[in-house]
């Protein structure tokens, strides 16, 4: 079967298979959406550093997979995300961070390779920072944002995601409030530090 063109569409019913390299998260049969640095103005603290890092030219900070699977009740969507290495100003490469729409979604991330974290967090105020290497898998609990921060100074964080495939994904209330927590680096490592410019 010749994925590219029979099932174009994705709205089939049969089973299928998409290969993903363990390693890089790519796939041969499934491109990739893209974020550049440009694309995520006003979500790092530093606005300096950004506006230096902009000037030397807009650098790729995460890519994902568009998933391969209906979007209907009862299906799962999954894909693969790749957040590079690299900083803006203490803070690292991340991907927007997002609630599901609906709200009510879980998600679940297998690290494929690469070292980094989860930063959750809901509206009432509750967090969490979850250390992500190979081989772990993290469960996103419904009413979460929940956003991939790629700690690695040599190697991208790759992971493996899947949840329901009719939900879609809520970046508003991330760009308009941001998080409450930020993960910098200090002294050479991981630190977890209040958002200053959080609800402002």
């Amino acid at each position: 079967m010749d994925f590219n063109t029979e099932n174009k569409l994705y709205d089939w019913v049969r089973g299928f298979t998409v290969d993903f390299d363990k390693n890089t998260g790519f796939s041969s049969l499934m491109e990739t959406g893209k974020r550049y640095l440009s694309q995520m103005q006003g979500m790092y603290l530093d606005t300096a550093a950004e506006a230096e890092a902009l000037r030397q030219g807009d650098p790729l900070v995460y890519e994902f997979h568009s998933c391969p699977a209906p979007l209907h009740a009862g299906d799962i969507a999954f894909g693969c995300s790749i957040v590079y290495p690299g900083k803006v100003g203490e803070e690292y490469y991340m991907t927007k961070g997002h609630y599901h729409d609906p709200a009510d979604t879980c998600e679940v991330y297998y690290c494929l390779s690469g070292h980094g974290y989860m930063m959750l967090e809901n509206e009432q105020g509750d967090w969490s920072c979850l250390e992500l290497t190979s081989g772990h898998a993290c469960y996103v609990p419904k009413y979460y944002a929940h956003r991939s921060i790629c700690v690695g100074k040599d190697e991208p964080l790759v992971t493996f995601f899947t949840f329901r495939a009719d939900a879609g994904h809520n970046y508003g209330a991330i760009e308009t409030k941001g998080y409450r927590k930020l993960l910098v680096e200090r002294d050479g490592k991981p630190t977890i530090i209040d958002n200053p410019k959080w609800g402002k």
